[in-house]
């Protein structure tokens, strides 16, 4: 019965060990950057990669969108309040060779990059544009990350800023603001209610004019609203003028 010696167990062990070494398998979303004893060779993957054990390393990226959160920022806006502001930012590698090569960790770069050009941005603005116009300030960050990140390899592909948040004073003063406006725009639409209704009386007025018989229909209508509402007695003057159309036509004699 032959017997495998230590001597056989130990090459097959190794064997094994730069098999493992060698073959790497890499996923769609992947890709391996090989420096060969310290000098780039190339961007390979996806699927199957053989290294050549020893001399070959293999650094792994991923192609996949990252979702980074921009701590919040202490930011004195162009009119000097101070608000509390943070963000998230969406971006991807897209030259993998550029992101290990061009800079030491393109993750912690990319966050330090965008938590300065969120206050150098957001500090230019005064607070009602920041409150405001949120979307234009979201687009104006994406552009200038995404340019200064491109050397690196980097899409930066959205930024939103998520909250700001204002000093308590300022809450007030926003508030007391905001009611102040509501008050404003209730008394213009009030006002507004008023001249369209007087237009529209003094245009009735004007027909009515034109018939002294519907002034009479009118108030008689008036009387005939006023004893189906009320249930007590009123008493209520009557011009002459308006019982004339009423009473016969006396006949002049010469």
């Amino acid at each position: 019965m032959n017997v495998v010696g230590p001597g056989v167990l130990t090459l097959i062990f190794i064997f094994i060990l730069i098999i493992g070494y060698a073959v790497r398998v890499l996923r769609e979303y992947e890709r391996g950057v090989i420096f060969r004893l310290g000098r780039l060779i190339a961007a390979k993957g996806p699927g199957l990669i053989l290294l050549i054990p020893i001399i070959d390393k293999m650094v792994k990226v991923s192609l996949r969108v990252v979702t980074m959160d921009v701590p919040e920022q202490d930011v004195i806006t162009k009119d000097n309040v101070t608000v509390r502001v943070n963000a998230v930012i969406y971006f991807r590698v897209i030259d993998p060779v550029k992101a290990i090569v061009a800079v030491e960790n393109y993750l912690y770069a990319t966050s330090m990059m965008s938590q300065t050009t969120l206050r150098a941005v957001l500090g230019q603005v005064e607070l009602d544009t920041l409150l405001s116009e949120r979307d234009k300030l979201n687009d104006r960050l994406q552009k200038i990350i995404d340019e200064d990140t491109e050397p690196w390899g980097i899409k930066v592909t959205k930024v939103e800023v998520k909250n700001v948040d204002l000093p308590q004073e300022m809450q007030r003063a926003i508030a007391r603001q905001a009611e102040a406006e509501r008050e404003r725009r209730a008394k213009i639409i009030h006002a507004e209610g008023e001249f369209q209704a007087s237009v529209k009386l003094r245009e009735a007025a004007d027909e009515i004019s034109k018939q002294p018989a519907a002034i009479q229909l009118r108030f008689l209508q008036t009387l005939t609203e006023i004893a189906t509402e009320k249930n007590s007695t009123i008493v209520f003057p009557v011009p002459i003028d308006l019982l004339s159309a009423f009473m016969p036509k006396q006949v002049e004699h010469k």
